[in-house]
């Protein structure tokens, strides 16, 4: 009988063991919500009590970039890389690409994708627009997608849905809201694989326009009103928001995998352009598209209940967008030394070590949308080096109206660092006009 137990037991510490070595992962980015949308960061016009909790319990990053627009980001999110290494077109991310869905998958999580999908090439006829098989390809096991191979004239993405699942088009959906099927989505999978690691990428369709009624609004109990678009329901969606990441949360805890699941909300970009939030601070417009922090500085959340370190912390270092492929693999003991990828891992922080932290950020911008100008910059949490020489004190400066013409040595010399940077993207990817 011995003989028997003793190997259970050390299979049962084992894998304990290895379960502990590899956390879940959650990772929520809402759709052109910046960084003053949050209550916990001055928003006076919006409640989001429960991301402001995940923050106070977690770790609030404070000076977390973006790019300007959502595709710029969700290919750099995806892969780890500035845009100028593989940002080809407006909404679309070529096949030969290795994403954190491949990265998860090859180090045995479950994975699964749910949201906003916008990168087979809808909008330029790319190759392979009408490949459903695209998010399988880039290691998703699992997907609930809004605009995968649909354009967005062909069904939006709120009330009565066009989605689609795992290959099949999501059927009886005239009465539902697009979030909480994929959200719902997201829940079943987690209770799901409640025994395996898994990685869940979650690109919400929330916040973006039309800004339209959510199931909380009052016109929602009248269909012919839930297309009904006005700024106003902008706060309701932020509203939303905070709900369908509390009800995710609450899945986590439900099940008792709270603790072992990393989970993580950000911001794709700035908020819309269209509207202006109230802060402590006073007004502040939304800068969608723009290479001020109204367009790049974006809320970025993390919490870990489990954490091995103490958090409930502020994190004053900076973080951007490519740093994410390079933590993921941390999380998951990846060895990504052979690969070129431009961020650095944040991992150590989400364990407690709040002092590490890169000094500066690059950013590589080429929109090709919307009549947008491409760009290029290096910045820290004070100042801004644009290719073209201008250099900024953005924390003082918001909208860049006051070039500095004559800086300190202190601030010559971290142009200098800034220019370096520079200089190093200018030898591998020659600016061009």
């Amino acid at each position: 009988m011995k003989r028997i137990i003793l190997p259970l037991l050390i299979a049962l510490v084992f894998s304990c063991a290895q379960k502990e070595t590899k956390p879940n992962v959650i990772l929520i980015m809402a759709d052109d919500m910046g960084f003053e949308c949050l209550s916990a960061n001055g928003a006076t016009d919006y409640r989001t009590p429960n991301l402001d909790r995940m923050g106070a319990t977690g770790i609030r990053f404070i000076n977390a970039y973006s790019q300007p627009l959502c595709t710029p980001t969700r290919v750099k999110i995806m892969t780890g890389k500035q845009n100028y290494r593989n940002y080809e077109d407006f909404g679309y991310l070529n096949p030969n690409q290795k994403t954190i869905g491949n990265l998860m998958k090859e180090a045995g999580y479950q994975t699964c994708i749910s949201g906003k999908w916008q990168l087979n090439g809808l909008n330029r006829q790319n190759p392979g627009m009408d490949d459903i098989n695209r998010p399988h390809h880039f290691g998703f096991d699992e997907y609930c997608l809004w605009q995968l191979h649909k354009r967005k004239s062909e069904g939006e993405r709120f009330a009565n849905p066009l989605i689609y699942a795992n290959g099949r088009k999501l059927e009886g959906l005239e009465d539902q809201y697009g979030p909480d099927i994929f959200s719902d989505f997201v829940c079943a999978f987690i209770e799901k694989n409640i025994d395996k690691p898994f990685f869940v990428y979650y690109p919400m369709v929330l916040v973006h326009d039309p800004f339209v009624p959510t199931p909380d609004s009052p016109e929602w109990q009248t269909p012919e009103l839930r297309d009904l678009e006005d700024n106003k329901y902008f706060k309701d969606m932020v509203e939303y928001t905070d709900k369908v990441v509390a009800k995710i949360e609450k899945k986590l805890i439900d099940l008792k995998l709270d603790k072992n699941t990393i989970l993580i909300f950000t911001g794709d970009n700035g908020t819309n352009v269209k509207l202006t939030t109230n802060t402590v601070n006073g007004p502040y417009p939304g800068g969608k598209g723009l290479t001020t922090q109204r367009g790049i500085h974006v809320p970025f959340i993390a919490s870990w209940p489990g954490s091995p370190g103490k958090l409930g912390n502020n994190f004053s270092g900076l973080v951007d967008f490519s740093d994410i492929y390079p933590t993921l693999a941390d999380i998951a003991g990846i060895d990504i030394s052979g690969e070129t990828i431009d961020g650095q891992s944040f991992y150590p922080v989400l364990k407690g070590d709040v002092s590490m932290g890169k000094d500066e950020v690059f950013i590589h911008y080429d929109p090709r949308w919307g009549g947008r100008i491409k760009n290029r910059f290096v910045l820290n949490d004070t100042y801004k080096l644009y290719q073209n020489g201008k250099f900024y004190n953005h924390l003082n400066d918001i909208d860049e109206t006051l070039p500095i013409e004559q800086p300190t040595e202190e601030e010559k010399k971290l142009m200098g660092t800034f220019q370096l940077m520079l200089d190093q993207a200018e030898a591998e990817s020659p600016w061009i006009e």
